[in-house]
């Protein structure tokens, strides 16, 4: 296939491009700077994109994503929400108007769609949280329907926190009781995923690309530190996690979403790194 990434140069992105390089696929990189060879332009603070260059692709995976600060202000949620909804917009509307259009957009949301839900299992039919952070990826997927109208494949990836990168190598503590659910995925698991959506023509709508085996936040920490032979980090209490971080805690890192990926496993994806050992052990170079 003729594939185009945008984000090809972040934490998720170059990954994916070399893994489906690998995998037979033509690459092409969205960037924004001047292209070169197996390149075409974008600038979606501008609304600008090279529509001619989007033409005949049979795939484009968008994992473009702005850094989030550390603290959510008025400000940076302002800032996040435009991000999300220019980028998926831009990209959806001019693949929309292309003579020959992809058979498929897969386009990152993520897995702060749900509310924070205790033990109960959640699947790509759990509703919408009420929240900020599931206001802002609900939106994010609903910039996608230009595409989606067209006749476009478009699969929203509802991503938890991504195993690899930088963060790999920082060891962390309990947060608050331990007691919530972690949802989470390998970075070369999500690589291996969006391969997987590619080709499957009956993947569509979104699709939760996490590990069958999520943990409590305790035992994730214990498991993870295990790994690296360290000792895990001081514990974090819940009231000092909302005073450094503000609303961001509550969200992202004291919020509790059992998570399971019941569209992959009903299409017959085999993981690669299903437990959190494993998957650390790979992305860290460690062997058992």
């Amino acid at each position: 296939m003729k594939i185009l990434i945008a984000g090809a140069s972040g934490m998720i992105g170059s990954i994916v491009a070399p893994y489906l390089a690998n995998q037979g696929h033509e690459v092409t990189r969205l960037v924004r700077r001047s292209p070169g060879p197996s390149e075409v332009f974008w600038d979606p603070e501008a609304g600008s994109i090279d529509a001619a260059g989007l033409e005949g692709f049979d795939g484009v995976v968008h994992v473009a994503s702005m850094r989030w600060p550390a603290r959510w202000t008025t400000g940076a949620k302002k800032q996040i929400y435009a991000n999300r909804i220019q980028t998926n917009s831009i990209i959806a509307k001019a693949l929309s108007s292309c003579l020959h259009k992809p058979a498929v957009l897969i386009c990152s949301s993520g897995m702060g769609f749900y509310p924070s839900s205790g033990d109960q299992i959640l699947t790509e039919d759990s509703p919408v949280g009420t929240d900020w952070l599931a206001h802002l990826q609900s939106d994010g997927e609903a910039a996608t329907a230009p595409a989606s109208n067209s006749g476009i494949r478009v699969v929203n990836l509802r991503t938890p926190p991504v195993l690899g990168g930088e963060a790999i190598h920082r060891s962390t503590g309990r947060m608050g009781s331990g007691q919530q659910w972690s949802s989470w995925v390998s970075r070369d698991e999500l690589a291996s995923i969006i391969q997987h959506v590619l080709v499957t023509n009956t993947v569509v709508g979104p699709v939760n690309p996490v590990s069958p085996h999520p943990m409590r936040n305790a035992e994730f920490t214990e498991v993870d530190s295990r790994v690296r032979g360290q000792k895990p980090g001081p514990a974090m209490p819940a009231f000092l996690l909302r005073l450094m971080l503000g609303e961001m805690a509550d969200a992202l890192i004291l919020a509790s979403r059992r998570i399971m990926p019941s569209k992959l496993q009903a299409t017959g994806y085999q993981f690669r790194f299903p437990e959190l050992e494993l998957a650390v052990r790979h992305e860290l170079g460690v062997a058992a």
